[in-house]
């Protein structure tokens, strides 16, 4: 039961009872009311500003767990960085070195992304500086890993066109000379068997009999095997390639012909005398670029150096050609 209440009277000198109307009544509860509720907010402001809510708890560990992400993200990509720094050293001064093509320079690994709004849609977070930082890192990273492998390409494609250079070179005699029994007439000034002229040849002759069997000295493709050039009766020429060809003369017999593929150690005729010769042999030329050039320094898959020094002196010493 609600509490009855009376006041005094000083007139009448008696407590008479005090009737609230339905009107206080409602103020006092609407003041209650409205004092309650501003206790309550600023609680509830108080709570909010200085003690963490469960779900902000949890939001707040996750950035953590995701700043520690990013941080051992950081890690990794410094470790690649220093792996990636030590491929491009190598690639630029030693596999770019051996096949002779140019380093690729640091302005062109390193270059930077262009356009302002790349990164735009990373702002307005707390770790802004962090994702964007990051994420830039990431793409550098990224473009560097994409210019070595295209290096690594031209590498591998360089690498095959040294092995077909080293095997379409001149290497090997056109016969089987192992023991330096046929004596070669050298390259350059020599008397010519038939006019007894002091001539320029422009090979070396290898005497042999007939029939021997003479071999490519490189890879490459038959360009001529006929007697139409005059004084090398039946000849072949090769075209090796990278401005090599190389020519056989004077054979008995032809074992290809034009637009022949080769390889080295290929059966391509036989020793012989005809065109202008005066004995059994074969009058072997190499040519690079359009130039005759010494055959002597064409033999190192045969010969040791003790037994170049043997080929060379032979040649120098004599003083007539067989052609």
């Amino acid at each position: 039961m609600s509490k009855v209440k009376y006041k005094f009277n000083p007139k009448s000198l008696t407590y008479e009872k005090v009737k609230v109307s339905w009107k206080e009544r409602g103020l006092r509860f609407l003041s209650y009311l409205a004092t309650g509720t501003v206790f309550a907010a600023i609680t509830i402001a108080l709570a909010y500003k200085f003690l963490d809510s469960p779900k902000e708890k949890q939001l707040n560990r996750e950035i953590k767990a995701i700043q520690l992400q990013y941080e051992l993200l950081s890690k990794k990509m410094d470790q690649l960085n220093s792996v990636l720094a030590d491929l491009e050293d190598r690639d630029n001064n030693i596999y770019r070195v051996i096949f002779e093509a140019e380093p690729i320079p640091d302005e062109m690994r390193k270059a930077g992304f262009g356009g302002v709004d790349r990164y735009k849609k990373l702002e307005g977070f707390a770790n802004t500086e962090l994702m964007k930082e990051t994420t830039k890192r990431l793409d550098r990273l990224t473009k560097q890993l994409y210019i070595q492998s295209k290096s690594f390409d031209e590498v591998v494609k360089m690498a095959k066109n040294k092995e077909q250079l080293i095997n379409s070179i001149p290497a090997i005699m056109p016969i089987n000379n192992k023991n330096l029994k046929h004596s070669p007439s050298g390259f350059g000034w020599r008397t010519h068997p038939i006019y007894k002229t002091s001539e320029f040849h422009p090979g070396m002759d290898f005497t042999s009999p007939t029939g021997t069997p003479i071999y490519a000295t490189g890879d490459g493709t038959i360009e001529r095997a006929d007697n139409m050039a005059q004084g090398y009766g039946n000849h072949v020429v090769i075209n090796h390639g990278y401005g090599y060809q190389t020519l056989y003369g004077h054979m008995s017999k032809m074992a290809v012909k034009a637009g022949q593929k080769i390889k080295r150690g290929d059966l391509i005729g036989y020793v012989g005398s005809t065109g202008l010769s005066t004995a059994p042999h074969v009058h072997y030329e190499v040519i690079k670029n359009g130039e005759k050039v010494n055959p002597i320094n064409f033999y190192y898959n045969d010969l040791s150096p003790e037994e170049y020094q043997v080929m060379l002196e032979l040649s120098s010493k004599s003083s007539q050609s067989f052609d």
